[in-house]
């Protein structure tokens, strides 16, 4: 798909994923990295994959040199210091008036907090995330595995792209300014309207969701089974209805007390203005049949019956994922085991060419 594209992927971790993703849809990528670089961690394998490795101390001839080969250039500098000169896009524009130059920084090139440095604790901090994790009343939470940088090199991609395509439109180049923080924020782009329609202000609210009714009940989301957690939330609305009505059918032949579950009418209920007495009513037997239900079993029975839900999976559901093994999509290089490309092109999953 991007067979013909160049790319120098000069990016430190904001941006791995961001060279590796373009990667897999055919660009052709090279990764530079400085003499002596650490490139042994199982992040910078995985993220680097299909690229192609170039030992070089990058300075602004070199840079410049880079710039007039490639179609996109992905950087990462580090604010407040002279990295950010290096990556001028007047500068290379100028040597190259089509690339596409593509910066990645916590805070984005411009405003108060573009000179802040920051890790991926201050960035989920600072694009709200932690707002909403956590146990009510409790400290803010990052997830275990950094996600920032996932979200950052994502939207550098996707940004990227467009500015490819405003490329061959025009023929001119443009400059794609990402920040981190603003990344993040996408990921909880469910939370901010409620403070619009229901003038409601989300919080952290453990294995449940708040901000869903105007009465201010929290809904669970998480729920413990057989052999391990469930996601599950009783909706409204068409697809909720369906669901709801077959999981009480699911549980009714079990022969499960259903409680309010038994006379609840699903065309006129509406979580929207449902009392916390309502909710942990009708939450209370589906409580109880969860937690006698596997996963694998939960997965099977909501598939069959179309209803909204999953089971949590772990590292290791995932890697034993039969769905994920029917499409090829693990491919084992040397001792190691990789994510695949994730797309399949034409019928075939393009093979990984190890990093080097």
């Amino acid at each position: 798909m991007l067979g013909a594209c160049r790319i120098v992927d000069a990016s430190g971790r904001l941006g791995w994923l961001a060279g590796r993703l373009l990667a897999d849809l055919g660009a052709r990528v090279v990764k530079i990295e400085a003499p002596g670089a650490d490139i042994s961690s199982p992040q910078w394998r995985a993220l680097n994959i299909n690229k192609r490795l170039v030992r070089l101390e990058l300075d602004a001839r070199k840079l410049e040199e880079l710039a007039c080969e490639c179609d996109i250039l992905i950087a990462t500098p580090e604010p407040g210091t002279s990295e950010i000169a290096l990556f001028d896009y007047a500068r290379l524009r100028a040597k190259n008036p089509a690339l596409v130059l593509t910066v990645i920084t916590p805070f984005g090139l411009t405003g108060p907090k573009a000179g802040w440095r920051a890790t991926d604790l201050e960035i989920m901090a600072a694009g709200g995330a932690m707002s909403l994790a956590g146990e009510p009343g409790g400290t803010p939470l990052r997830v275990s595995a950094p996600q920032a940088y996932a979200w950052a090199g994502a939207q550098a991609a996707v940004g990227a792209l467009i500015a490819l395509h405003h490329r061959r439109n025009t023929g001119r180049g443009q400059r794609v300014d990402v920040s981190a923080q603003a990344a993040v924020i996408t990921s909880l782009a469910h939370a901010p309207p409620f403070v619009e329609i229901a003038g409601i202000t989300p919080t952290r609210a453990g294995a449940f969701m708040t901000g869903r009714s105007v009465a201010g009940a929290r809904f669970r989301v998480f729920w413990p089974c057989r052999d391990g957690y469930l996601n599950f939330i009783l909706y409204g609305g068409v697809a909720g209805r369906r669901t709801n009505e077959q999981l009480v059918a699911w549980m009714r032949s079990r022969g499960v007390a259903l409680g309010p579950l038994a006379t609840q009418d699903w065309t006129k209920w509406d979580p929207t203005v449902a009392t916390q007495g309502e909710v942990d009513a009708l939450e209370a037997p589906i409580a109880r049949f969860f937690s006698k239900v596997s996963k694998a079993e939960f997965l099977e029975g909501a598939h069959r019956r179309e209803m909204l839900g999953y089971p949590v999976a772990t590292v290791a559901d995932i890697a034993a994922d039969p769905q994920l093994a029917a499409r090829g999509f693990w491919q084992d290089l040397g001792s190691e085991r990789h994510c695949g490309v994730f797309a399949v092109i034409d019928g075939k999953r393009p093979p990984l060419v190890p990093a080097g």
